[in-house]
């Protein structure tokens, strides 16, 4: 601990004293450049816009027939907008995102920098980028790069197969003080998505947490940091999700996910324009059947809610 600076002690005129007290006394609590009714006043407007908010989640859940988890959050106002965020969702290619991070917190650049060779067998029938270089391999940061941004479940496995397995990722997240995310298959069969099956699950606030801490906090470096945001940012998945429901010059950085019983996720770091604070925006929903299938327009009217929620 740095010590404190002495500085010689000041004694002040008794009228001096009485005054400050005058002044202390006739002083509003709170911040002194906003007036208690201002404060009042804003309080009120944002609670009916979260209320709005809701009521708008209730209602896309009766026109897709979903289940929809909700929580974003202003990083510089700290305001949330939420809709059972404390529900498990299945949080299928999402995890990917975190499986990242966590390789970057534990990786060297030698280790990044080195190629990892796999044979054929291993290459699974969504494998975009993996597929094309079974002969030569990859370097362990591009295979990285390519299970988010083209969320190839090969790469995915090939990630978690560095760090030590699913057991290991749980445990990266354990580590950053999550303690409700459970990690227990590779891909495919982490897309089950059975419900009721706590496998392979967690909760829209816990996981938004875990993005920011990746992306937004301590968790990494600055360089590893930005590697991890820029791999979000360049994610060729997500047109149809977050980013069809934010203005058009806003960045933003995010990995989806689908799966069975109808399920279709986005996890998002959005930047707004105008040097305003980031929000990080959690989407996870499903629909109960196993044949069931998504709607894309979900996910982006949510988040066109979030976005009129949060102002």
């Amino acid at each position: 601990m740095t010590p404190a600076l002495h500085r010689p002690r000041t004694t002040l005129p008794a009228v001096a004293l009485l005054a400050a007290a005058l002044v202390a006394g006739c002083a509003q609590p709170g911040n002194a450049s906003t007036p208690p009714a201002a404060s009042a006043a804003a309080a009120t407007t944002a609670t009916a816009a979260t209320d709005r908010a809701e009521a708008s989640f209730a209602a896309l859940e009766q026109q897709f027939g979903a289940r929809l988890g909700v929580f974003a959050v202003d990083t510089g106002s700290g305001r949330e907008v939420t809709h059972r965020d404390g529900e498990r969702f299945a949080f299928a290619s999402t995890i990917k995102s975190l499986a990242a991070g966590a390789l970057l917190k534990k990786a060297s650049d030698a280790d990044l920098d080195k190629v990892v060779h796999y044979r054929q067998e291993d290459v699974l029938a969504w494998a975009p980028i993996t597929s094309q270089h079974v002969a030569t391999g990859m370097r362990l940061r591009d295979i990285a790069a390519a299970s988010i941004q083209y969320s190839d479940n090969t790469a995915a496995n090939l990630v978690v197969a560095e760090l030590g397995g699913p057991a290991a990722v749980q445990q990266s997240l354990r580590d950053l003080g999550d303690s409700t995310t459970s990690v227990d298959r590779t891909e495919p069969t982490l897309n089950e998505a059975t419900p009721g099956d706590t496998r392979d699950t967690s909760t829209p606030r816990v996981l938004a947490a875990d993005l920011r801490r990746y992306v937004l906090g301590d968790a990494l470096g600055a360089d590893r940091r930005n590697l991890l945001t820029d791999w979000l940012v360049g994610n060729t998945t997500g047109g149809p999700f977050v980013r069809a429901g934010v203005p058009a010059d806003w960045k933003i950085g995010d990995k989806t996910g689908n799966a069975g019983y109808g399920t279709r996720n986005d996890v998002a770091v959005a930047w707004p324009s105008g040097g305003r604070s980031p929000i990080v925006i959690v989407l996870l929903s499903d629909r109960g059947k196993a044949d069931a299938t998504s709607d894309d327009a979900l996910l982006a009217q949510a988040t066109k809610t979030v976005v009129s929620a949060l102002g």
